[in-house]
């Protein structure tokens, strides 16, 4: 089982960097564990509405570049699902079996991500109304994703 994590920006905060590192290797007893970061475009090149908008599309078509076909892609996104933990293990096992043991988390950046990249995801997933740094985001992730494979094995920690 291989779990992709493709965001847009890099992190730079040592202790999330930390928390992350954590997160990975404790995942790493349950699946392999792959994380790519793509540049944040629109730290640079996004001042009017529609900078923003070709800023999006150009991180869109980044993402999209590292999916397969057969992946199963999940998407973070505002608008999105909103699960409890015990239905994300759901969901991730589900991911792992129409994925072909191959699951894809996509978080964007500041401005989100395209309608496209959307489009493309087999699920979109929310974790709160509330809005959060892209970098925290991805500690959430994997901390939830750890919780769930300790769900779907039986194991103490999610209570």
């Amino acid at each position: 089982m291989t779990i992709n994590i493709i965001s847009v920006g890099k992190i730079k905060e040592s202790g999330l960097k930390s928390l992350i590192f954590e997160y990975e290797k404790r995942i790493s007893k349950f699946a392999k564990i792959n994380i790519v970061e793509l540049k944040d475009l629109a730290s640079e090149n996004a001042s009017s509405e529609a900078d923003k908008l070709i800023v999006l599309e150009e991180e869109g078509q980044n993402i999209l570049s590292k999916i397969l076909d057969r992946d199963y892609v999940i998407a973070l996104a505002i608008e999105g699902n909103k699960y409890s933990s015990e239905r994300f293990a759901e969901l991730i096992e589900k991911g792992f079996v129409q994925g072909g043991a191959k699951l894809t988390f996509i978080i964007g950046g500041s401005l989100g991500l395209s309608q496209r990249v959307k489009l493309r995801a087999n699920s979109l997933i929310s974790f709160s109304e509330m809005t959060f740094p892209h970098q925290l985001m991805k500690v959430i992730l994997l901390e939830q994703t750890y919780r769930a494979f300790k769900i779907l094995n039986n194991e103490p920690y999610h209570k």
